[in-house]
């Protein structure tokens, strides 16, 4: 009977990630997906890498700037590893920030605009407005097509050995003396020395501990740009965000409902999110609708991520990202790695603890 050192229990970009970490320091993983791996909030996410102090909370900033730093590499390693090509862009964003009056925040982080707005986007319908709301301000951020990295993090998983199940829904983890000791599914059971759960929103639902989880929904559309090129930067306002891709597809979102497990689109709120994009960007009144989605963001009450060890030894946990699972995948990784092959985290966990929801 086969048998492994690490169960992680999810298959989305965090547990992928982690996977490969783990296989790095020689450690024998499965994953255990209740679906198909990748195909949950990492599929429908937006993929910016967001990575900028005032739309950061606080405590996040650490994690995610070093996250943000680790991307070329995280996405080169993949790409060498998988074969697959990752669409990776450095254009940076403009973000129009501001008060609604024109006047801008103090945001001493973003940087002047390199070139005059029309210069940079000059399809925007801003440069028509003689009295703009709001202020641009650029940022050297960068996006990734989240779909391109999650089917490139499971072939590298397969390659590097790391077993899949798929369709397994994890009831719980199996507790022997005292222990982590594996995972109790709707079909079988696997064995191990030690537990994370990665399972996004619906960690809190698997015992022996209850983690405040919920699912955070985010409704997105997908167009094809009519002109290529046409928006290179990716565009954020109050309103509406544009993610371009380089083949020419845009992505246009994005909600952020309380609506339990519900991943239905709704088509009002889809023609409002068009609606803003064209307002923006009227040339976008001729591009083609390819796609609607809606996804479930794993949120927590204060909006951070659980990360660390748990009450009972050898299980961990590592979910709650909310919007930034995609950003903050090759961090958690490598942290979490440190953590559970007994090296000190090169970033300080403790703020991050399942123990701070306790009672």
């Amino acid at each position: 009977m086969k048998s492994w050192d690490t169960i992680i229990v999810g298959a989305g970009i965090i547990g992928l990630s982690l996977a490969i970490e783990l296989n790095k320091q020689g450690l024998r993983v499965l994953l255990v997906e209740k679906g198909e791996p990748g195909r949950e909030a990492s599929w429908a996410a937006g993929g910016m890498l967001v990575d900028f102090p005032a739309e950061t909370l606080p405590e996040l900033r650490e994690l995610a700037t070093a996250s943000a730093q680790m991307y070329p590499e995280f996405v080169h390693e993949l790409e060498d590893e998988s074969g697959l090509k990752i669409d990776l862009r450095s254009v940076g964003t403009l973000l129009f920030a501001g008060d609604g009056t024109g006047h801008s925040p103090v945001t001493p982080q973003a940087d002047a605009l390199p070139q005059p707005l029309a210069e940079l986007e000059p399809a925007l319908e801003i440069l028509n407005n003689p009295e703009p709301r709001f202020t641009a301000l650029y940022i050297k951020e960068r996006s990734v097509d989240p779909r391109h990295l999650t089917h490139a993090a499971i072939a590298a998983a397969r390659h590097r050995g790391v077993d899949f199940s798929s369709g397994d829904h994890v009831l719980a983890v199996q507790v022997a003396d005292g222990k982590a000791a594996g995972v109790l599914t709707n079909k079988t059971q696997f064995a191990a020395g030690m537990v994370v759960n990665c399972a996004g929103a619906w960690a809190g639902q698997i015992g022996p501990h209850s983690f405040p989880t919920r699912p955070v929904k985010g409704q997105m559309l997908c167009v094809a740009m009519p002109e290529k090129e046409m928006v290179r930067h990716v565009i954020r306002t109050p309103d509406v965000y544009l993610i371009p891709r380089s083949d020419g597809r845009m992505l246009i979102g994005t909600t952020v409902e309380e609506a339990g497990f519900d991943k239905q689109t709704v088509p009002e709120t889809m023609l409002k999110l068009r609606q803003a994009a064209v307002d923006l960007v009227p040339k976008l009144a001729d591009a083609r609708i390819l796609e609607a989605w809606a996804g479930l963001r794993p949120g927590t009450p204060d909006g951070l991520p659980i990360l660390g060890a748990t009450p009972t030894p050898g299980y961990f946990v590592a979910t709650g990202h909310f919007r930034d699972g995609i950003l903050l995948a090759p961090v958690t990784a490598r942290v979490m790695g440190q953590m559970m092959t007994g090296q000190r985290p090169q970033i300080d966990l403790s703020k991050f603890s399942a123990n701070r929801f306790a009672d």
